[in-house]
């Protein structure tokens, strides 16, 4: 059946899918505004991607001639993607969560600029010169998509372990980003103005991939958040930019979403933080736990905090009405998750309201604390947003403080010479009694030592977090 001669009726229902994905994407993307319906949003835009892969495999069949040789190679890719997708999402504890979403970026930069360099390799190939338009993606996709490639890579290192997650600072660091900058600018506007060189293009590639390695480098672990959440927006526009490359509109619209959604969440996390963008990733802030500990010792403050027992600490979370639970990277680390459902649970028991406190940059990405904490089916009705709950802690009669430090130090609010001045913070101070689990008294990221910990309020229970809430529960069923 035809159209009137224009294109065939297949194509036409495929385009059609295409939208319907497309909008699948949209509204899967609303649904992971909630905890209550992102597994479904996750589903929907699984579907959405499902039915882009399999309408580009018929128009692949149908209208573009591939060859065996093709069809090997894309099936071969299909097979390894799925079983690695499939591998990762089954076996990668979501404490690697954040180094898996900083390699998925990294799959996703490097893919967008290697369509770009296969189109402009292939059009200068032919000999007739590559328009102006297929240019400019083309540069578009393969400088951004190579400091995604690059910079994701660099990010998920310093996640992992693998790289210091200090600052690292290089010598004479932003001189070279000035120049890998002008190099870059130099090589796109030499390609722009109609001359046909592939040597250039690789050389604005390389600079490129050199640029996302100094860009990320000197950025410290307490930024990794905002980081990681603007190389998400960096991966969606690059892959934009290969949908127009190949007239693709999936790829445009879903490279568009993920590209506009991923800079407005970094904004917000920007502001959270009380910095600009801008001032994140000149980098220099946040030197990583080994970092701190070695500026400032394993006791400082200690003569000013007060110790607790995890029977005491029983006792003041058994007799309470309202506690409110901060967790932070610390529970993470220790994969705590569960045994803090264990404990609201035997608190639930006594008739204390449990509610969770969750700082937007609490861990290390956007909604990891949501993450740990679904997996230990702690009810969405108790996770709440800071604003939500900050109003709460005045009315708290404990804070249990989980592996969390920068994001409740009362300095946010009262010293101007601190460095986390202004920073939106956990009211965890305004609460009638503080518990603060942590390992020692090391300071956080922002390596400075938190004024709760000297408030008469506030008591530490030291120790791994997962080992000091099952001592915690311990005490509670024995009571």
């Amino acid at each position: 059946m035809d159209t009137g001669g224009s294109e065939p009726f297949y194509v036409v229902l495929i385009h059609l899918s295409f939208i319907l994905g497309a909008a699948l994407f949209v509204v899967g993307l609303h649904l992971m505004n909630s905890p209550a319906t992102a597994r479904r949003g996750n589903q929907l835009s699984a579907v959405g991607m499902t039915i882009a892969v399999v309408g580009t495999i018929i128009l692949l069949a149908t209208e573009v001639h591939v060859g065996g040789v093709g069809w090997v190679i894309i099936g071969l890719g299909m097979i390894i993607g799925g079983v690695l997708g499939f591998v990762s999402a089954r076996t990668v504890p979501t404490t690697h969560m954040p180094q898996l979403v900083s390699l998925f970026n990294a799959v996703g930069g490097g893919a967008a600029a290697l369509i770009g360099i296969d189109d402009y390799v292939r059009l200068s190939g032919l000999g007739a010169g590559v328009p102006f338009d297929t240019t400019l993606f083309t540069i578009l996709g393969v400088i951004i998509g190579s400091v995604t490639f690059s910079g994701s890579l660099i990010a998920s290192g310093k996640l992992q372990g693998l790289v210091p997650s200090r600052p690292v600072v290089l010598p004479l660091a932003r001189l070279l980003n000035g120049l890998l900058v002008v190099v870059a600018v130099g090589g796109a506007i030499f390609l722009l103005l109609g001359n046909l060189s592939v040597p250039v293009l690789f050389l604005v590639i390389a600079v490129a991939l050199a640029f996302g390695v100094t860009m990320v480098m000197p950025i410290g672990g307490a930024d990794m958040p905002v980081v990681i959440s603007l190389l998400n927006s960096f991966t969606g526009t690059a892959v934009a930019m290969a949908g127009f490359l190949i007239g693709n509109p999936m790829l445009i619209i879903a490279g568009a979403l993920v590209g506009a959604s991923g800079a407005i969440l970094t904004k917000l996390m920007a502001d959270a933080m009380n910095r600009s963008i801008l001032n994140i990733m000149v980098g220099g802030f946040g030197t990583g736990e080994a970092g701190t500990a070695a500026a400032h010792g394993p006791a400082a403050g200690a003569a000013h905090a007060r110790e607790v027992t995890p029977d005491d600490a029983a006792i003041m979370l058994a007799y309470a009405q309202l506690v409110i639970v901060v967790p932070g990277y610390g529970l993470a680390v220790a994969q705590a998750q569960h045994a803090c459902r264990e404990l609201a649970d035997l608190l639930e028991e006594k008739g204390v309201d449990v509610r969770y406190a969750i700082h937007p940059v609490a861990g290390r990405m956007p909604g990891h604390m949501n993450v740990l904490l679904a997996e230990a089916d702690v009810p969405y009705t108790q996770l709440y947003e800071m604003d939500d709950i900050n109003g709460e802690f005045d009315r708290c009669d404990v804070a249990l403080v989980v592996g969390a430090n920068d994001v409740t130090n009362p300095a946010a609010r009262s010293d101007p010479s601190s460095p986390i001045y202004g920073m939106p913070i956990l009211n965890v101070d305004h609460a009638r009694q503080a518990i603060v689990i942590k390992r020692s008294m090391r300071p956080g990221y922002a390596g400075i030592d938190n004024l709760l910990y000297a408030d008469p309020k506030c008591a530490m229970l030291f120790g791994d977090a997962k080992a000091a809430l099952q001592q915690l529960i311990d005490a509670l069923k024995a009571l």
